[in-house]
């Protein structure tokens, strides 16, 4: 058994897996051929092949020997999108328990029904954090009609990961497909939940442009909040970004790629060539989402990725 940092006791693998790093952000296939937005995505992020079989990304995990983390969204209630549900990446897990863990999403507008769901989620179905994109739910996360969400998440004892500023969703489309980036601003919506609720782990999503100063402001004040790399080639990281990285914030910085449209093959290249530490590269790639999520696997990588 092993701790996270909210001091819930946490269950090993029977035979834990080794791997050289910990990609805490992955949209899994759906098992259907990609929607248009999705290919539109896709192609504003030169991604190249997108996956239909969910095989097909495991075995993409496995030959890399990289652990993964699979998210999804709920905003059907706001865009039409079919939630795949709680029950679908459950079911990848329990699948490949020795690849992956899953986070549940819930739409946070349906209220006491919402709280209930990521209860199911966590304690019936196994998942380990929750997953949210208040741009595509159209909600502002400080809102005290969403503060019981937050409270069952901390009592629960999970992270949740919150989308944070600029989404390749919608991208390029007349009116980038109605989404609008206020709703994923760090200040003042992560940073007062992070300030009201200190005993939650709070994982900002992306860097987050243009606000990447405001999300750094929060790192570097508030050590119950996490920040993956996610949804963006390293070279185009701010520097800013990478300084804090290298010294202020390295304990809380996580490897995600936001697999399909960046998928780990070109974000680890990528990253070699930007300015991180040596010191840092194993916290990144590995020991801070180890300790985050209370995994307890082994290293097996070296600090180069």
């Amino acid at each position: 058994m092993g701790q996270n940092p909210h001091g819930h006791r946490v269950t090993h693998y029977n035979d834990p897996a080794m791997p050289r790093a910990i990609d805490v952000h992955i949209h899994p296939p759906r098992g259907v051929p990609s929607s248009q937005a999705e290919q539109i995505m896709s192609a504003y992020f030169k991604s190249g092949h997108r996956p239909v079989d969910p095989s097909e990304m495991a075995d993409y995990y496995a030959e890399r020997d990289i652990f993964g983390v699979l998210v999804d969204i709920d905003d059907s209630s706001q865009t039409g999108r079919p939630f795949t549900g709680n029950d679908y990446i459950a079911g990848l897990v329990q699948r490949w328990p020795k690849q992956f863990l899953g986070f549940a999403s819930v739409d946070p507008h349906q209220g006491r029904l919402a709280v209930r769901e990521l209860e199911r989620a966590v304690k019936d179905l196994g998942l380990r954090g929750l997953k949210l994109h208040a741009s595509m739910q159209r909600f502002f996360p400080n809102d005290r009609a969403f503060y019981p969400l937050w409270e069952k998440t901390a009592e629960l004892g999970i992270p949740v990961m919150f989308h944070s500023g600029m989404t390749g969703v919608g991208a390029r489309t007349p009116g980038g497909g109605g989404i609008k980036f206020e709703y994923c601003r760090p200040i003042p919506y992560i940073d007062d939940i992070a300030a009201d609720f200190p005993a939650l782990q709070i994982i900002m999503a992306h860097p987050a442009f243009p606000w990447v100063t405001e999300q750094l402001a929060i790192l570097n004040h508030k050590p119950n909040v996490w920040i993956d790399l996610s949804g963006w080639s390293p070279l185009y990281f701010d520097p800013l970004l990478i300084q804090y990285a290298n010294f202020l914030i390295s304990d809380r910085v996580l490897f995600g790629s936001d697999y399909p449209v960046i998928q780990p093959d070109r974000w680890l290249r990528d990253w070699k060539e930007v300015g991180f530490r040596d010191e840092v590269r194993r916290g990144i790639l590995f020991d801070n989402a180890n300790r985050l999520l209370g995994l307890d696997l082994q290293y097996t990588g070296n600090e180069q990725g």
